[in-house]
Formats: structure tokens, C-alpha cells, sequence
């Protein structure tokens, strides 16, 4: 893990509030998060953290796994008094969430897994990807990750928001993103979902190619205590596509409305 070290955001929210902390997608940053925490800031103490590279995390100085991801989220909590929290994720930071509720069950209240799967498809693409980035950077990815990230309607109007999460992408360190898609590519979590035992919403985005609907709803269905929930108007950025709508479906989840079993 050599000296791996990530940047917490300010808190935002009452701080008697629970505590809700929030992940962001590979090549983005907590920027991604931005408007839906505002919202969900009336109810939440909410705090965002960014991959090593990523945002205003430094560089990572060595390989690093999910585990260690999840081992330092941890440990900046317990800096800051924070004994237990509730989280919410999307892609590789969805991956870390369920990771904190195998390794770390008893400091979740609850879960939300936003276009995440247990695992990967085809790891040797992962792999392939985390070569090309070390190559050339992160820059020949832009196009295709505006067409993996946002539903077509993102793309027809190409806002401040979306332009804005592929200046992150350019700006994210290239070794600490290679090192992130292998961590990931090395992280099956399918045979441990029958023993995660925290309520768990799996989110999907209604566009979202990369983590369909149909993985959302087998990750439901194999955990004791998961529920699924689409996001309608949404790709795999839907934090950012739809802030008002994820806000909402998290409040009612987190403090209590049940969403549908997958």
C-alpha cells in the first residue's frame, strides 16, 4: 500500500446529524456528488472523500487494493471521531462500500451500491486499460468515457456538470488511476454476499451500460437484506445526472422507506 493517503471534503450538514460519507466513480472526483450533497446535507452530516489521484487526494506511491481503499476510509473516520456512518457509492467506490460491510459490518448503519456490481466483467479489460493509462494518460479515454457516463439527454445539452467530470478525468493521476482498474479487476466480492448482513440498496442508472440493470438486481437478490432501485433519466453518473432523484431515494432508504426487493 506503500504511503497511501486520500483527501477528505468539509462536512456539510448539522453535526448531530447521521453521518453519511460518499464515494465517487474511477476518473471523477467527489465533485461528482456536489449537487446531491446539498440536498442531502438537510438530513445527513455528509462527508465526500477522493481516490488516491483523484480530485484533491495526492497521487498514490505504489499499488493499492479495495481492502486498503476501505482500511484508510476507516481510519480517517476514527480521526475524526466517527464511530459509525452510513455510505453511499458509485462504481469503484460503490466496490469500497461493500467492502467497509464485509471488513468493517459493524461501523455500517446502511448501504448504498450505485452502478456497482460484486465484481467486474472481463478483468483482463481492466487490466488492458490500466496499460493504455500508463501509456498515454488519461486524456484518450475522454470521449469514451462522456459516452459511458451520462444518459443521452447529458450528452445532447454537454452542461457545465459534464464537462467538469471530464476535466477531473484529465486531471486524475495516471498511475493511481491504473493502480485503481487493477485494484478493481482484483476485487470479487460474489461469494462473500450471502454474509454481508447490512441493509443494502443496489442503484442503477436507467442508461448505464456498464453496470446494467440486471447486475443491480442480481446484487439484491444475493444479499440478505438487499433492495434495488432505478434511476430514471441516468447513465452511470447518476449522483450528477439526476442529484434531486438519488437524494431522494437515498433519504428514503437511509431513514427507513423501503425500496423494492430485486
Amino acid at each position: 500500500m506503500g504511503n497511501l493517503r486520500i483527501a477528505f471534503g468539509e462536512p456539510l450538514g448539522a453535526a448531530d446529524a447521521p453521518r453519511l460519507v460518499l464515494g465517487h466513480s474511477l476518473g471523477t472526483s467527489s465533485d461528482l456528488w456536489s449537487d446531491a450533497a446539498v440536498l442531502l446535507a438537510q438530513h445527513f452530516r455528509v462527508i465526500t472523500w477522493d481516490l488516491p489521484g483523484h480530485g484533491a487526494s495526492p497521487a498514490a506511491d505504489g499499488a493499492f487494493t479495495i481492502g486498503d481503499l476501505s482500511d484508510i476510509v476507516v481510519g480517517q473516520l476514527d480521526a475524526r471521531g466517527v464511530s459509525s456512518f452510513l455510505y453511499a457509492g458509485v462504481s469503484i467506490g460503490g466496490t469500497v462500500g461493500m467492502d467497509l460491510a464485509l471488513r468493517h459490518a459493524g461501523r455500517v448503519d446502511g448501504l448504498a451500491v450505485i452502478s456497482a456490481g460484486a465484481r467486474v466483467d472481463a478483468p483482463a479489460d481492466w487490466a488492458e486499460r490500466a496499460a493504455k493509462v500508463r501509456l498515454a494518460g488519461t486524456e484518450p479515454l475522454a470521449a469514451g468515457s462522456l459516452q459511458r457516463w451520462f444518459a443521452p439527454a447529458t450528452l445532447r445539452r454537454r452542461g457545465e456538470r459534464a464537462a467538469s467530470m471530464v476535466e477531473a478525468l484529465r486531471r486524475t493521476d495516471d498511475r493511481s488511476y491504473a493502480w485503481a482498474c487493477e485494484a478493481l479487476a482484483d476485487r470479487d466480492l460474489s461469494a462473500d454476499l450471502p454474509g454481508m448482513n447490512v441493509r443494502t440498496l443496489a442503484l442503477w442508472g436507467e442508461y448505464d451500460r456498464i453496470v446494467p440493470g440486471e447486475k443491480s438486481t442480481e446484487l439484491a437478490r444475493e444479499l440478505p437484506r438487499g433492495v434495488v432501485q432505478r434511476v430514471p433519466g441516468a447513465a452511470h453518473a447518476a449522483p450528477l445526472e439526476q442529484p434531486s432523484t438519488v437524494a431522494r431515494l437515498l433519504v428514503d432508504f437511509f431513514l427507513g422507506v423501503e425500496a423494492d426487493r430485486g
